[in-house]
C-alpha cells in the first residue's frame, strides 16, 4: 500500500526541524532551507526551525537552563521532528548530543526523521548514532533518510544546495513516511497518553 495515499486530511501536523550544527562556517543551514522548502510544499505539514547554534545551552548538566524554554514548547507541541545532522569522527556533534538530553518527555512517542552529510558516508554514521538515541527517548524514527555525500559543491548560482533528483525522491519518501508515523502516534497519544517507565 502506498504510504502517501493513506494519510489523513485533518490538522497539519507540527514538524519541528531542527538544524543540528553550530560550527562557524556550517552547512547545515543550506541543508536546512533545502528541506524546509520541501517540507513546506506538502498541505498536511506546518514546519518550524530550532537551529541549535541560535540556542542557549548549559554546558553542565542539571545546570539552570532559562534559555531553553522557547525550544522546550516547540518541540513539545510538536507531532514530529526531523533533525538536519552533519557527520563529525564518524558520529554527530556534541551540541546537539547536548541538545537532544537537555530534553526528555517532549520527543515521546513521535516520529524522527533525518537529514545528513558528510563525506563519502554522507553523514549515514550519524544517522545511525542518532537511531539508538531516539530509541532511549522513547521516540519512533522512521525508516528512509536523506543524505548528502559531499554536497559543498551541489550548489547554484545563488549558492542555494541543488542536488540530483535521488535527492528528491528521498525527501518524497522520508516526508511520506513521517507523515503516517506522525498522524498515527498522534491519534495514538489523543486517545492514550503516554506514559514511559
Amino acid at each position: 500500500m502506498d504510504i502517501a495515499a493513506t494519510s489523513g486530511t485533518g490538522t497539519p501536523l507540527r514538524v519541528a526541524v531542527i538544524i543540528g550544527s553550530s560550527r562557524d562556517g556550517r552547512f547545515a543551514p543550506a541543508v536546512g532551507d533545502w528541506f524546509l522548502t520541501r517540507a513546506s510544499l506538502r498541505a498536511e505539514l506546518t514546519p518550524t526551525t530550532i537551529d541549535i547554534a541560535d540556542t542557549e545551552l548549559p554546558h553542565t548538566f542539571g545546570a539552570p537552563a532559562a534559555g531553553l524554554a522557547g525550544t522546550r514548547g516547540t518541540l513539545a507541541a510538536a507531532d514530529a521532528f526531523v533533525v538536519i545532522t552533519p557527520e563529525y569522527n564518524h558520529s554527530y556533534p556534541g551540541t546537539l548530543k547536548n541538545f537532544i538530553d537537555l530534553h526528555h518527555a517532549e520527543w515521546q512517542a513521535k516520529p524522527v526523521g533525518f537529514v545528513s552529510y558528510g563525506g563519502i558516508s554522507g553523514g549515514l554514521r550519524a544517522t545511525e548514532h542518532l537511531r539508538a538515541v531516539f530509541a532511549e527517548l522513547h521516540a519512533v524514527t522512521v525508516r528512509d533518510t536523506v543524505s548528502f555525500h559531499n554536497p559543498w559543491g551541489q550548489r547554484d548560482d545563488t549558492g542555494a544546495l541543488a542536488p540530483g533528483a535521488g535527492a528528491e525522491t528521498a525527501a518524497t519518501a522520508l516526508l511520506d513516511q513521517l507523515v503516517w508515523w506522525g498522524e498515527a502516534l498522534r491519534t495514538a497519544r489523543a486517545a492514550r497518553p503516554y506514559a514511559a517507565h
